[in-house]
């Protein structure tokens, strides 16, 4: 069925707004895609805000001219040309269709050439955005690595919790650290204080005086008696 000029400026309308709203544009060719495959594939792209557009070579070119002001020949390009364009994550589209390339490999969709922040893009280029994550698929990596710790962290409570319970506790302060990690159980260096030696005590050596024997009063009586006996 002939497309009449009504039809042409209509579908070339559509084009200059969808290529001026997106923040990418992929171009592939599409050979022998199913309109079962066609319909998902479109199912998919609407989940991140992106299209997938069929039109002719030469309505794509001149779109691409009014809209960006960007010249590309795609008349070397085999099949039709499909255009997909990313409106809110500037790879998320993209992503979407390289999953069916790659898990068609290439034989039904190809990639042929792209627009990305403003650029031109050749083939290899275009393949290798594409297969770039998307900003929601970082962001969930991002959550999961802040997660981990976070889940680390739970486990020790609910054992801490289990440690309290079972041996009678109140709280957790109360334990006497036998579940802590093995590093924070190290003991401080010990610091060996020195004693000071006491000096040692001088010798004091003491002269003893001489001893003189003196009589008791009793035996100087006797003698004195005995002196006037023999007067």
């Amino acid at each position: 069925m002939a497309v009449t000029k009504q039809q042409k400026a209509d579908i070339l309308a559509d084009l200059v707004m969808k290529f001026k709203e997106a923040k990418s544009i992929g171009f592939a060719s599409t050979n022998t895609l199913t309109v079962a495959e066609f319909g998902d594939l479109r199912n998919a792209l609407r989940e991140v805000n992106a299209s997938y557009t069929l039109a002719k070579k030469t309505l794509i070119k001149r779109a691409l001219k009014d809209a960006l002001d960007i010249e590309v020949d795609l008349s070397d390009l085999p099949g039709q040309i499909g255009a997909v364009c990313s409106n809110d994550d500037a790879v998320a589209g993209l992503g979407k269709v390289n999953d069916l390339v790659k898990s068609t490999k290439g034989e039904k969709v190809s990639w042929a050439i792209s627009i990305f922040e403003g650029e031109l893009n050749d083939n290899e280029t275009t393949k290798t955005i594409a297969a770039m994550p998307s900003r929601e698929t970082l962001l969930g990596r991002l959550v999961g690595s802040m997660q981990s710790p976070l889940s680390g962290l739970a486990r020790w409570f609910d054992a801490a919790a289990k440690e309290v319970e079972s041996t009678g506790k109140t709280k957790v302060s109360e334990l006497d650290g036998e579940a802590a990690p093995a590093e924070a159980k190290e003991e401080a260096p010990k610091v060996e204080e020195k004693k000071e030696e006491a000096a040692p005590a001088e010798e004091v050596k003491t002269e003893e005086a001489p001893k003189t024997e003196e009589k008791a009063p009793e035996a100087h009586a006797e003698e004195k008696k005995e002196e006037e006996k023999a007067a």
